[in-house]
């Protein structure tokens, strides 16, 4: 049986070192900052502990994203899975426990990966996967340096090691149970010290989380910001202070290849491309459901560049979810097999191109439709509530279709999506998502293709020459 919700909460009240605006954070769970966040996660938890989606979120007693996918069913079912989580917060939250589940079993896939000449991680990585899997753990990572002094193995001791420096963009991390720390960027040979994948409890002596501003905090209300007071997952940077780190929980140790292999030569990063490509598709889909919702309460929907613009809409949706099953469809064998199987790479890569372009465009797109009305909104929904205020609100406030307070809540909701600080975060956030785009757009050549397109042009070049006649 899975955990519940009530399980996860309690389990965040361990004395971990967060800070925010210079305050320590004694619970996360009671501070206005995190508390409303921490229950939207404890939310997904009971969904697969005890609701009508357990059988589709949940197989031999753990979220179905813990287990090794074996064939083209199973990924379907993981992303049938992942879907019920992602419309729990309407993609707006992006990294869900079932994120870091489809890494860890990623690299359950392919545990040889961790087998070096130096250090074998194997075994850590396999007791790294069950312990998440088997304790329904939420598992956050590190993997992007600072500009300068990322972690680095400062010392050996007898049953581990001592790390020391900074990793970025710890999304999700101040309520996660541990963080695994890595380097997901190519480093130099030299970069021996950097060279270290481990996963430790978030309340380990020594690390810090520096939280940065919180959405949830600035947030009047939820009908004022439905988004940002409960789904903001925050992103903080984690400082290691001469952090101890026992062996068992080491699963790269001074290899540059293998630091980097364990993204790449197993399928845990396909995974991940697997869980958010999903998230995105669902994000989509509330975006351009918005979209609908506002043009018909402004009695614009008919208009025929309207109808063009939802059309438009309604078509990237349709791309999004044809890239999640067209990476299903195109699996791959892991190991020839022994690992199970993966989405198709070449599928997988090139969602990256489309969610990190598309989205900027579409929420632009939504903008358009929703004109000057989202600025222009009473600073509080209180003022309904106001002797005087409330009257005036509710007469020059509704449309023919809907009456003031419906209308003020679809524009404080559509604000929240699109135009507030928790929107540009996101806008963002979805651009870098996966990597920057000289990252991805390099790895796209290699990510299988080009060979064929480049034999059907030769192909045809091969058909014709001077003497050819029509």
């Amino acid at each position: 049986m899975t955990r519940s919700g009530q399980e996860y909460l309690e389990a965040l009240r361990d004395g971990r070192e967060i800070w925010l605006d210079g305050e320590r954070i004694k619970d996360v769970t009671a501070h206005p900052a995190f508390r409303a966040t921490a229950v939207s996660f404890a939310g997904l938890f009971d969904l697969a502990h005890d609701s009508a989606h357990t059988p589709v979120l949940v197989s031999g007693g753990v979220h179905r994203a813990y287990a090794v996918p074996r064939s083209y069913e199973d990924l379907v079912a993981r992303r049938r899975a992942y879907k019920v989580w992602a419309e729990a917060s309407y993609g707006f939250l992006g990294r869900t426990p079932d994120y870091m589940a489809s890494g860890a079993a990623g690299f359950a896939a392919a545990p040889e990966v961790f087998t070096t000449d130096g250090f074998d991680g194997a075994e850590n990585a396999l007791a790294y996967h069950r312990r998440l899997a088997e304790g329904g753990l939420y598992g956050a990572f590190t993997i992007t340096d600072p500009a300068c002094e990322g972690v680095r193995v400062v010392a050996e001791r007898d049953g581990g090691i001592v790390v020391r420096g900074a990793k970025t963009i710890g999304t999700g991390a101040v309520f996660a149970d541990e963080i695994l720390v890595g380097t997901i960027e190519p480093l130099a040979p030299e970069d021996t010290e950097r060279a270290v994948s481990f996963s430790v409890r978030v309340d380990t002596p020594g690390v810090k989380l520096i939280s940065r501003t919180s959405y949830e905090e600035r947030a009047r209300s939820v009908f004022d910001h439905p988004l940002s007071s409960r789904y903001d997952e925050n992103d903080a940077l984690l400082v290691c202070e001469d952090v101890f780190v026992p062996w068992d929980r080491v699963l790269t140790y001074r290899d540059v290849t293998a630091t980097a292999a364990m993204w790449w030569e197993t399928p845990a990063y396909l995974h991940f491309t697997h869980q958010s490509s999903t998230r995105f598709w669902t994000k989509l889909e509330f975006l351009t459901g918005l979209a609908i919702l506002l043009t018909r309460s402004q009695g614009t929907d008919r208009i025929p560049q309207v109808t063009q613009a939802i059309g438009r809409l309604l078509g990237t949706v349709a791309q999004a979810k044809a890239f999640v099953l067209g990476a299903e469809a195109s699996w791959e064998p892991v190991g020839g097999g022994r690992g199970g199987v993966r989405p198709g790479q070449e599928i997988s890569f090139a969602q990256r191109i489309m969610a990190g372009e598309l989205y900027p465009r579409a929420v632009a797109d939504i903008k358009l439709l929703a004109g000057g009305a989202i600025v222009q909104t009473p600073a509080s929904g209180r003022d309904l509530l106001h002797p005087e205020l409330g009257p005036l609100l509710r007469r020059y406030v509704r449309t023919p279709g809907d009456p003031a307070e419906d209308r003020l809540k679809l524009l404080k909701l559509a604000w929240d999506a699109l135009g507030s600080e928790f929107a540009g975060r996101h806008e963002q956030y979805e651009r870098f998502y996966q990597g920057a785009p000289h990252v991805y757009l390099t790895m796209q050549t290699w990510a299988g293709g080009a060979d064929a397109c480049e034999d059907l042009a030769r192909t045809c070049l091969a058909g014709y020459d001077l003497g050819t006649t029509k």
